[in-house]
């Protein structure tokens, strides 16, 4: 018998890494609007308070406010942002070019997350602004599939923590939930898959949101809480032990439970060995944590351990915009940083798509028909 086609997998390159398939589990959609529909709608709405409307200057000035290592200047670009999406033309504009630059950048799944309350300052209510992302979502997906490029993507609705609506955003994502038997993977009605709460950390714990989170699960819904960014330990125990998250939005500071030496493996303190085995995923944003200041650098971030440690790590984004990243390189940087090959990567997807917020069946048949698959086919093709 002859012996099988020779094979090798293809480098681990930016133009390989976008050809896989990919799962993104945190994006904020006021976060990753493209330059030049900022200018096109600040003009628009009549907003003047862009630092510069030529737009290679302005994605420079993003990436450098969002470089300044600190949180709450990071958080401060958000205001030019949240300032042109006031209207429903806007916001349905904004979520249908998300939905096709995700794709665009080889993502299948994606979980794209908003604050409602951020986009009433025009007169809409908080239904409209939702309806209008929701409609948005389904323009981009039509797109991207029109274009070949198939993407399934829902929305987390997003309460802040320094706001008094958490509740009343919690009932929203009830409201607008999925139905719990969508048509088929890939073609799903693109709702609401959970609720989450951002803003800064310190000072406002997620407890103080409880009966949100309580009315949350109640209602067998989901959720993921911006949790160990900023702030360490107590935060993320909050999140996980009062507030039951299913997921953690970052979680970089579980590493503060975990203790190395040159003389000794790595020992997990209660709360890391419990998450770990628990296998709570940590909705990991790398680029962005550098940004903010969450890690010194990419080598120096917590992913590489808690990788090693076989935590349910995912990679993120965060911000699209103010990080000047895409799922593509926070991947391919990753691989290149810590020596990860598509086994990892891989891994990475995997881990996402498990931890998704819709049923069991969608995400086994994306795992089995999609990912899988994507990946086998860079990684034993015909040896050149």
């Amino acid at each position: 018998m002859a012996d099988p086609t020779p094979t090798t997998a293809a480098p681990v390159t930016a133009d390989t890494v976008r050809r896989a398939p990919k799962v993104l589990l945190h994006d904020h959609l006021d976060g990753g609007l493209r330059v030049g529909t900022v200018i096109e709608l600040a003009r628009e709405t009549g907003y003047d308070k862009l630092p510069t409307t030529d737009p290679g200057e302005l994605a420079a000035w993003f990436l450098g406010a969002a470089h300044s290592g600190s949180l709450e200047r990071y958080l401060e670009t958000f205001g030019h942002t949240v300032a042109v999406m006031q209207t429903r033309e806007a916001l349905t504009r904004v979520a249908a070019e998300a939905a096709e630059d995700l794709a665009a950048d080889g993502v299948v799944y994606a979980e794209v997350r908003f604050a409602p309350e951020l986009h009433v300052e025009n007169g809409l209510d908080v239904d409209a602004v939702i309806t209008a992302v929701l409609d948005g979502f389904r323009i981009g997906a039509d797109r991207a599939a029109a274009a070949g490029r198939r993407i399934r993507i829902g929305a987390l609705l997003t309460a802040m923590r320094h706001a008094a609506r958490s509740r009343e955003i919690a009932e929203l994502a009830v409201r607008y939930r999925e139905p719990v038997d969508p048509p088929s993977a890939g073609a799903a009605p693109g709702g609401v898959v959970g609720f989450d709460i951002a803003g800064a950390e310190k000072g406002f714990p997620p407890t103080r949101h409880l009966d949100a989170f309580e009315y949350v699960r109640q209602q067998n819904a989901h959720v993921t809480i911006h949790a160990g960014e900023a702030f360490g330990l107590p935060s993320i125990w909050e999140a996980i032990q009062w507030c039951g998250a299913d997921r953690l939005g970052h979680g970089v500071r579980i590493v503060d439970d975990i203790t190395t030496g040159p003389d000794h493996p790595p020992r997990l303190g209660r709360l890391a060995a419990f998450v770990r085995d628990s296998r709570v995923p940590l909705e990991m944003c790398p680029t962005s944590n550098v940004h903010t200041g969450a890690a010194p650098s990419l080598a120096e971030h917590p992913i590489g351990l808690l990788t090693d440690l076989r935590f349910r790590v995912t990679v993120n984004t965060d911000n699209r915009l103010m990080s000047g990243c895409s799922l593509t390189s926070e991947l391919t940087d990753l691989a290149e940083t810590f020596g990860y090959g598509w086994d990892t990567l891989a891994w990475f997807t995997v881990n996402a798509m498990k931890s998704a917020f819709i049923g069991f069946d969608e995400r086994l048949a994306l795992i089995n028909d999609v990912i899988k698959p994507g990946y086998e086919a860079l990684t034993s093709g015909p040896a050149a």
